[in-house]
């Protein structure tokens, strides 16, 4: 069901967002190249061995399958929403008990859907207080001393989550974004948590550019599964305004 809810609210993010221009709303749209790592422990299924992934900062690119991420935010007088898409696969090296060498990949698609107010509101910061819920689909595999490998069927699962954003102008044209969130609770995860920091420069009226850091942690168990994993690396996006 939460594969089904990603694909279809991936959609909305794209598509819907743009009509917000009309009646008093205003938005954006950004996609990112998001240059993630991995770090954590894997364990696939019951009986499988777990992996433990130590991830340094050098070592993002080498790790990066692949990856990307889409946001997108809307807002009319205090009320906002906002949604993020996010794909992302790496490969990590580590080894098991008693030190066999084994290399771990995880693949995740989630889906971010939140909404709620902005708490304040000025020329220099705004703030906004939100809720929502994070769906996942994540996959984990591992394969030891380069045997055969052993993977576990796809996780669907969705976490409540509660979340701040907030925008400060820096200079003109300059600002910053954080945003942040954390939810899980045991409804979907035992616990998942969001950041991410960017700053921002004003191309035009419609247009901005954006480097920053973005980090997604999940700590997942379910049936012998454990994933407690983070994906963290910079990212570099281009924004669309209406």
């Amino acid at each position: 069901m939460a594969r089904h809810l990603l694909a279809a609210a991936a959609l909305t993010i794209a598509t819907a967002l743009p009509a917000a221009a009309q009646d008093g709303w205003s938005g954006q749209i950004t996609p990112y190249v998001w240059a993630s790592g991995l770090g954590g422990k894997l364990t696939p299924f019951s009986g499988a061995p777990t992996l433990s992934l130590d991830k340094s900062f050098s070592e993002v690119m080498e790790d990066l399958d692949g990856a990307f991420f889409l946001s997108g935010y809307a807002r009319r007088d205090r009320f906002v929403v906002l949604g993020d898409f996010s794909y992302s696969s790496s490969s990590k090296d580590g080894r098991i008990p008693p030190g066999y060498p084994a290399r771990g990949k995880l693949s995740q698609r989630s889906l971010t859907l939140a909404a709620g107010y902005r708490a304040i509101f000025d020329d220099g910061m705004s703030l906004d207080v939100l809720a929502g819920a994070r769906a996942w689909n994540v996959k984990s595999t591992i394969s030891v001393a380069g045997g055969a490998a052993q993977a576990s069927p796809g996780k669907d699962f969705v976490d409540p989550i509660l979340a701040l954003r907030a925008n400060v102008a820096l200079a003109p044209r300059w600002s910053a974004i954080f945003y942040a969130d954390a939810g899980g609770f045991g409804v979907g995860s035992d616990r998942t948590f969001q950041i991410v920091a960017t700053a921002n420069y004003q191309v035009n009226d419609n247009l901005y550019v954006s480097a920053g850091y973005r980090q997604l942690n999940v700590d997942y168990r379910s049936g012998g599964t454990r994933m407690d994993v983070t994906m963290a690396g910079p990212l570099l996006g281009v924004t669309w305004r209406f």
